[in-house]
């Protein structure tokens, strides 16, 4: 009966040992479900963000005026016959 239970406490120590330490241990475990959980917020962000642009890009694909504004703005075009003033305030 003694070296069944010498046998039977060696195996629940390496066991522990498993399952505190290594592979697949508790921590580890952790560990991953830590950084599974902020790549998934990073995934959602990019999401939001890809939806932002394809409506973006839908709008500047299907009204005339969308793309008119975006000229504007980013490129500082103008019509023809319009007249561009800029100010320039010193001191600034």
């Amino acid at each position: 009966m003694k070296p069944v239970a010498i046998i039977l406490t060696i195996m629940l120590i390496l066991l522990q040992v498993r399952l505190w330490i290594g592979d697949g241990s508790i921590t580890q475990v952790r560990a991953l479900s830590k950084e599974v959980a902020l790549q998934q917020e990073k995934v959602e962000k990019l999401k939001e963000r890809n939806q932002t642009l394809e409506a973006e890009v839908q709008d500047l694909k299907h009204r005339l005026h969308a793309l008119e504004e975006r000229a504007r703005t980013d490129l500082g075009m103008i019509r023809q016959g319009e007249t561009f003033y800029q100010y320039s305030l010193k001191g600034e």
